[in-house]
């Protein structure tokens, strides 16, 4: 038995020098594998599989999320009446809420390092509600800019929790305050068709 650890030992060792001079010998056996992978990565029209973690994926969803729902200001068509009331009755969703909040709870280890949110309470209350004249904006054409802004404040738990080396959990009462604006054009009414006099 001894000298078959021995053997095994010895293998072991010749593998790993074999691996590590294998590059500065001159042999191109890796350098030939590469190159026709790449060829049949072009014959294919792809390029090999790469290993991608699902975080990566969820970045790039949440970025598009985002800009699809929260970063885009719509054009509205004009409000029919003159009296008509303009008031925001858009307020944030829990979702943008939680997504303006600063990021604590991402780049933790699990077992190791996670903050997690519980218990989660939110008032939101407008601060601004106010409607400025017509102006001509690029691309748009003569509106008005409804400005919206919003004052969100989250009251949640905030639990640290770490099972190793030394195990331990921690909650503490938060309180945060973000303020999200949800300004939007107005597109300004033109005359009537029907009410201009001709002169006489």
């Amino acid at each position: 038995m001894p000298t078959l650890l021995k053997h095994l030992r010895k293998l072991c060792l010749a593998a790993v020098l074999g691996i590590t001079v294998l590059p500065s010998s001159g042999c191109n056996l890796l350098y030939w594998s590469l190159k026709d992978a790449f060829i049949l990565a072009n014959f294919w029209g792809t390029t090999p599989l790469i290993p991608v973690t699902p975080y990566f994926s969820q970045q790039i969803e949440s970025t598009y999320w985002e800009e699809e729902r929260y970063k885009r200001v719509p054009i509205l068509d004009p409000v029919e009446g003159e009296n008509a009331p303009l008031i925001c009755l858009d307020s944030p969703s829990p979702d943008e809420v939680m997504r303006a909040l600063p990021d604590t709870t991402s780049g933790g280890v699990a077992f190791l390092a996670e903050t997690q949110r519980n218990n989660v309470r939110m008032v939101v209350e407008p601060i601004v509600d106010r409607l400025d004249e017509c102006k001509f904006f690029p691309s748009v054409g003569p509106a008005r800019l409804h400005h919206c802004h919003f004052k969100c404040t989250v009251y949640f738990e905030e639990t640290k929790r770490s099972h190793w080396p030394i195990p331990f959990t921690h909650t503490d009462q938060r309180e945060e305050v973000v303020y999200i604006d949800h300004d939007h054009l107005i597109r300004c009414a033109g005359p009537q068709s029907g009410t201009m006099q001709m002169p006489h």
